[in-house]
């Protein structure tokens, strides 16, 4: 070859020789090295057909690349494909000047038919685009004419009065609706909100800020809504109400049908997620009993955020698209912050999946950093919105915040390096990060006052069993269903619903994958943007990697408190049904099996198909007749003593009265407009405290012991009631009076038997014997088969 080049040299065209050589050298694949040497083992100067007739070659030399020394090489990775370059070869090869020519044939030759594909491309993502939108708003709006017609269906809502109306919000939501109420009657809406910032009517001897106490927002937006929309001919309040509930449970479905549809890539995984939360009601949803509860207005929320975040995270989307899902998260956050109390708890969690994504370099930093900026601008709003909530400067989530950027600010270069040097900085990351935390966390709470969070502490160490104590709250709320661990049964509706394994399936792939796309990130393999369904990598993909962390984190914590399931089982039903309908993830099982019998693309795509068609069929034949049954069948709520107590509080009792009883009772008082004693509230320490004097009569204690903690509270009456004297519980310990007993030191052990002693009656079964020292304090003015109302006697009479 060159030889060659010197004959042609000797004939004045030594300059066209080497560029024919060069470019015969990209055909056939010749590597040359910085040093401009030849490596022989890619030589194959018989493959270059060019060099054969180079003296046909006219091109004349150009005196400004003749000053390039041959030295110089085109890196491999700089170099044009291979098709571009034999293309190039011929266009220069071409005699007398033709070059212009074969370029204007080829774009006449190749611009009819890439305009009409392009153009068929757009075409068919819009129409993909048109018919999933149109699917997820039809289920969404599906499912919330089905929670409207059950709801009617179970309660005969319609042909009740307001005070059934009213019982049916169970759980101690209906106090939510009171404040619904009130801002409805207050002569304007400014009056009614300033009420509520300084509302004394609430809870008895109180003035508190009952807009962030009890987080009233969505009432108040709710009200505005009701006057300004002028429904007040067209519907009823509470119909409006219960309305805007479902409406945005239609938007929690709709948000869960978008991500797993982003994520597979097909909306037929929407609808099998939208199906599995449906038949798994139960278990992913309270608005079914507890419609005001503010769960159910705020969930909804996180939904479109975690889908707004689904879609930010992918990095097949266009940057208009990029910037939509930005500002629907930024929304949503700080909605979601704005809603709920808890919310920020829930947030923290999904911080800490982000954290992990950024710790293992599977997500850009530049989209971490947006991220984080959405937190802190929603927490910033959230707090100004709320008048300086303290808890929000103390949150675990800001502190997270705070702690992950001073440490990435010491650790600039912590994701570069060898695999061990970056295993070793990660782990000093993990260190810094979480000990800046709590020492931030720390430093906040000495100084804003906050001592919630020691209640807690102690709660976390005898849940886990790390310390006991006879205190009534921290027990009490040990014995809630919400705080207990979950049962089998919540697994065997799951797996009987089919959703629990495949969910197990999906989650199994997509955790090894992850995994080891980890290790190729420490091991210094750069992110790839550009994956393809061949690859069979799911765990390269950040919006199911994130996922994966969100699904684990949220599922461990369902693990010990089964109330929490709520957070995670509706993302079990979108997580299981993008995996079964996600071509890339049959891919990635293919991948691991070496498929070679049949064409693993093909088959992918099959399965990705027929899988999700075969359970969905078989869900619509199990399932559906049990759903159109619900529909059809008439219940009845039925609960004739409380609807005759809550009658006879409104006609009978003044409107300055202070009721005491069980927290979830009061709550139903408080929809009366009556003052309370405490809230069914297990957040705010102060209420807890106010519900243990109040449980006292049910205890052993005197009587005159028991008018005393009625009047520190303000007392006017006090409701006693039958379920919680003779309460029968199935969990050993659990009962009311069990635990007043055991706080109050009235418990004697005899050979490994707990018995109950004191030196005075139960002083919910002596009352009703209307004896003296009873009747000295307490009148008895109502009573039914399950409830005993006494009047606190403001003056004592003593009668023997």
């Amino acid at each position: 070859m060159r030889q060659f080049a010197e004959e042609e040299t000797s004939h004045g065209h030594k300059y066209t020789g080497d560029m024919a050589e060069l470019r015969c050298r990209k055909v056939v694949g010749e590597k040359e090295h910085p040093n401009g040497e030849v490596d022989s083992q890619h030589t194959n100067s018989d493959s270059c057909p060019e060099d054969e007739s180079g003296n046909e070659q006219t091109t004349s030399p150009d005196p400004v690349s003749d000053t390039v020394p041959k030295s110089v090489s085109v890196p491999e990775s700089d170099t044009v494909p291979e098709s571009d370059t034999i293309l190039e070869d011929n266009v220069i090869s071409s005699p007398d000047g033709t070059e212009e020519e074969n370029e204007k044939q080829e774009r006449e030759t190749t611009s009819p038919t890439k305009r009409p594909s392009s153009r068929s491309v757009i075409l068919q993502r819009l129409v993909k685009v048109f018919f999933g939108c149109l699917a997820a708003v039809t289920c969404g709006m599906m499912y919330a004419v089905y929670l409207s017609t059950y709801h009617e269906r179970k309660f005969w809502f319609s042909t009740r009065q307001e005070v059934e109306r009213e019982l049916t919000f169970q759980g101690g939501s209906a106090m939510y609706y009171y404040y619904y109420k009130h801002m409805l009657s207050a002569p304007s809406f400014e009056k009614g909100v300033y009420d509520l910032l300084r509302d004394n009517r609430t809870v008895s001897g109180q003035t508190i800020n009952a807009v962030e106490q009890l987080s009233l927002y969505p009432e108040l937006i709710t009200s505005l809504l009701y006057k300004l929309t002028g429904s007040q001919d067209v519907i009823e309040p509470v119909y409006f109400y219960i309305g805007v509930v479902f409406g945005l449970q239609a938007v929690y479905v709709t948000a869960l049908f978008i991500s797993s549809w982003v994520m597979s890539g097909t909306w037929v995984a929407g609808m099998l997620a939208v199906a599995w939360y449906i038949i798994n009601r139960p278990d992913t949803t309270k608005v079914d009993y507890a419609i005001p509860l503010r769960e159910n207005w705020a969930l909804p929320y996180f939904s479109c955020q975690v889908a707004a975040l689904t879609g930010f995270l992918s990095n097949n989307i266009s940057s208009a698209a990029e910037m939509f899902c930005y500002l629907l998260m930024s929304v949503t956050t700080f909605t979601f912050l704005a809603v709920w109390e808890q919310s920020h708890y829930v947030l923290f969690v999904q911080g800490l999946a982000l954290f992990l994504l950024d710790c293992f370099d599977l997500v850009q930093p530049r989209k971490m950093a947006d991220i984080h900026k959405v937190y802190l601008s929603s927490l910033l709003l959230a707090y100004l919105l709320q008048h300086q909530k303290s808890d929000l400067l103390s949150c675990p989530l800001l502190s997270l915040l705070i702690a992950t950027l001073l440490a990435r600010y010491f650790q600039k270069n912590m994701k570069k390096g060898p695999l061990v040097a970056r295993v070793l900085k990660i782990l000093l990351h993990f260190y810094l990060v979480f000990t800046t935390a709590i020492t931030f966390s720390y430093v906040v709470k000495k100084i804003l006052h906050v001592n919630e969070d020691d209640f807690a502490l102690k709660f976390l160490q005898v849940k886990f069993g790390l310390n006991s104590t006879i205190d009534f709250i921290t027990n009490m709320l040990l014995c809630q269903d919400a705080f207990l661990s979950p049962t089998q049964d919540l697994f065997l509706r799951l797996t009987h619903a089919s959703v629990l394994p495949f969910y197990l399936l999906v989650l199994l792939v997509c955790l090894l994958s992850t995994l080891h796309t980890i290790y190729r990130r420490l091991s210094g393999e750069p992110m790839n943007l550009n994956l393809r369904l061949e690859d069979g990598r799911i765990g390269e993909q950040p919006e199911v990697t994130y996922h994966v962390f969100h699904t684990l984190l949220f599922g461990a914590l369902a693990m010990v408190f089964e109330g929490l399931k709520y957070l995670w089982t509706p993302y079990v039903c979108m997580f299981a049904a993008f995996g079964v309908c996600s071509p890339e993830l049959w891919m990635t099982i293919f991948k691991w099996l070496r498929l070679k019998s049949v064409h693993p693309v093909v088959l992918a795509l099959i399965l990705s198909t027929a899988v999700p068609t075969i359970i969905g069929f078989s869900l619509w034949r199990e399932y559906f007749p049990r759903v159109l049954s619900e529909l059809s069948e008439l219940q009845e709520f039925y609960d004739p003593d409380t609807v005759e107590l809550m009658n006879w509080i409104k006609s009978q009792v003044p409107t300055a009265a202070v009721f005491a009883g069980s927290p979830q009772l009061l709550g139903m008082v408080k929809c009366s407009g009556l003052t309370v004693t405490s809230l069914p509230l297990y957040t705010d320490i102060s209420l807890l405290r106010r519900s243990e004097s109040t449980y006292q009569v049910y205890a052993m204690r005197s009587a005159e012991d028991v008018y005393k903690l009625l009047m520190a509270n303000k007392s006017s009456y006090v409701i006693i009631e039958e379920s919680l004297c003779n309460e029968m519980s199935p969990i050993k310990g659990c009962r009311i009076k069990d635990l007043l007993d055991y706080s109050n030191g009235h418990v004697v052990y005899d050979k490994g038997e707990m018995y109950a002693f004191s030196k005075h009656g139960r002083f919910c079964h002596e009352i009703k014997m209307n004896y003296s020292p009873y009747t000295n304090y307490f009148t008895r003015v109502f009573w039914n088969r399950s409830y005993h109302v006494y009047k606190v006697n403001s003056v004592i009479s003593f009668q023997y």
